[in-house]
């Protein structure tokens, strides 16, 4: 299962071995890493892996997760920084030194 997951992508792998690693039985984690390794012939490979990446980066190891995220679009998605500049420098803005050296007291 895992060689299978890797042809696919080196996501779809990571997600394979934690899916493995998290359930107590092999045999839900026989049916959830096939389940998953499955959607590749609905959504594409390319799809699964960037879903696998989503779904890791919040520590969600389920194949409903990766399915909602595929369905709805979200491995689509591109997500922008929160901030694209950085803060200007300002007199009002007090900056990490302040905090770690007692400047607050």
């Amino acid at each position: 299962m895992i060689n299978w997951a890797e042809k696919i992508g080196p996501e779809v792998k990571r997600m394979i071995v934690k899916v493995l690693e998290s359930r107590q039985h092999p045999e839900q984690a026989f049916k959830v890493g096939l389940g998953i390794l499955n959607l590749s012939k609905k959504y594409g490979e390319e799809r699964l892996d960037r879903a696998c990446r989503r779904a890791l980066e919040f520590g969600t190891y389920s194949l409903k997760a990766i399915k909602n995220i595929l369905e709805k679009g979200l491995d689509l998605v591109q997500e922008e920084p929160l901030f694209s500049e950085p803060l200007p420098l300002h007199e009002n803005i007090r900056g990490s030194s302040y905090y770690s050296e007692g400047g607050g007291q």
